[in-house]
């Protein structure tokens, strides 16, 4: 599926970008912030971003996001009943 967006030419210029790369980053961005938030799962995240997981992985460095999406404490109950 394509969908338009349209966007005023000011736009690009903010990431010093040709409107490719925009919209590539703004995918990216998106799926990064939407994992985070924990509305999709990696492998969705990834789709929406349009990169192969490996990539994904990468990006969630780049953007400082956690690649766990349980909280110290959930891990440490979860140990604890092993």
């Amino acid at each position: 599926m394509q969908i338009s967006i349209e966007l005023p030419d000011s736009v690009f210029s903010a990431l010093r970008s040709n409107p490719e790369t925009f919209v590539q980053e703004m995918r990216l961005a998106a799926g990064v912030k939407w994992y985070e938030l924990g509305i999709v799962s990696q492998s969705k995240a990834a789709e929406i971003a349009g990169v192969s997981r490996h990539q994904f992985l990468e990006a969630l460095n780049r953007f400082n996001v956690s690649p766990f999406q349980v909280t110290p404490e959930e891990l440490a109950e979860e140990l604890a009943r092993e």
